[in-house]
């Protein structure tokens, strides 16, 4: 994570934009399609699980499916 995203103004502003969209998928299921480019590189795949936690955090239910790619 880079030093700019670590920044509380940058913090607040992302998750102000994200709750929407929190409040709307908690305790929903929603798939996610992994393969492709986001495999290839090590900064990508640790970005993808990074997500994929958060999105247990807050409560919404990742199904990941390779993309077949």
């Amino acid at each position: 994570m880079s030093s700019a995203s670590r920044d509380p103004q940058v913090v607040v502003e992302v998750l102000s934009e994200a709750l929407p969209y929190i409040q709307q998928f908690s305790g929903k299921t929603v798939v996610v399609k992994y393969g492709g480019n986001a495999m290839t590189e090590d900064t990508l795949i640790d970005s993808f699980a990074r997500n994929i936690v958060l999105m247990k955090e807050v409560g919404i239910n990742p199904v990941v499916v390779h993309g077949g790619g």
